[in-house]
């Protein structure tokens, strides 16, 4: 319940109401699980928060019908906006709901892709762009901006907070690849090392690609070219264990750490002129939460 819960207390620290903002937290969340029912059939994942995820259970065809269900389920939310936010201030919105889910889309195609196409020369940089549409958008700049906006009543500001999103959302991302190579068991939720099986372009593996000697790196790019069930676990441990031995793990918690220092800064500026309130706190509470998880 990240999503809702920061878009509530964003437009409740800017002076709206709950029933202001709990139609559109609502279709964050329905949107939010649609992506995930689709993630999940295009990652072959297994596990989803602690239980098979749902086409593994009831096959990719009802699977998909499910997130088409959910996506039209949020866009009701949306449009019912109406009733409570008045016509101009839903297809506000709207829009930014819309230009969300385009940029997690086109994130999605970006790392897609790298997998389809066996990418093996992926920069920081280039991570970086991938997570800020994949993940960003939905988890945090959205949420934030959808709540200033019905906080507000304005879209006039909205760019300002691009950036605190943006930083947020990233270290939100890297401790996610983190957690799934070295998560609590009990309470991770999804299939540990499961990145790694899927070949995903973490942070991670992109600092051991460029970090191995030559005959590793021929051993994982074979690793990297493999489809998912034609991998073992013991090719798997290896992967995390030259993560481990190269300083890859380290790299991207160094990486999160500045990204979350960054979007304290951000906060600090946003908020500085805002009065102290509970939803305040809870907003300055998630920066700490996003890197102290488990």
């Amino acid at each position: 319940m990240l999503r809702p819960s920061l878009l509530i207390a964003t437009a409740r620290a800017f002076g709206a109401s709950l029933e202001d903002a709990v139609g559109t937290a609502a279709a964050l969340e329905l949107l939010h699980n649609a992506f995930l029912v689709h993630d999940d059939i295009e990652d072959e994942s297994e596990e989803r928060r602690g239980r098979p995820t749902l086409h593994a259970l009831h096959g990719v065809a009802a699977a998909i019908n499910v997130g088409d269900a959910l996506t039209l389920l949020g866009l009701r939310a949306l449009i019912d906006n109406r009733q409570r936010l008045g016509p101009r201030l839903a297809m506000q919105v709207m829009e930014e709901a819309e230009r969300m889910a385009r940029e997690t889309v086109e994130g999605q195609a970006i790392e897609l892709g790298w997998r389809r196409d066996n990418a093996l020369h992926i920069s920081d940089a280039d991570y970086l762009d991938m997570v800020l549409k994949k993940t960003c958008w939905y988890t945090t700049i959205f949420p934030i901006r959808a709540g200033v906006l019905i906080g507000t009543r304005s879209n006039r500001d909205l760019d300002r907070f691009l950036r605190f999103g943006f930083f947020l959302g990233a270290a939100f991302q890297i401790q996610d690849d983190l957690l799934n190579l070295q998560g609590d068991p009990q309470r991770y939720g999804k299939e540990l090392s499961g990145d790694l099986w899927e070949g995903k372009r973490t942070l991670m593996l992109i600092h051991l690609l460029r970090s191995t000697a030559e005959d590793e790196r021929d051993r994982l790019f074979r690793f990297l070219s493999m489809p998912r069930r034609a991998r073992t676990p013991e090719d798997v441990n290896w992967v995390g264990g030259l993560m481990k031995q190269y300083g890859s793990l380290e790299h991207a918690r160094q990486v999160a750490h500045g990204l979350a220092g960054a979007a304290r800064h951000e906060q600090q500026i946003l908020y500085a002129q805002m009065p102290a309130s509970r939803d305040l706190c809870f907003v300055e509470g998630i920066l700490r939460w996003v890197l102290l998880r488990t």
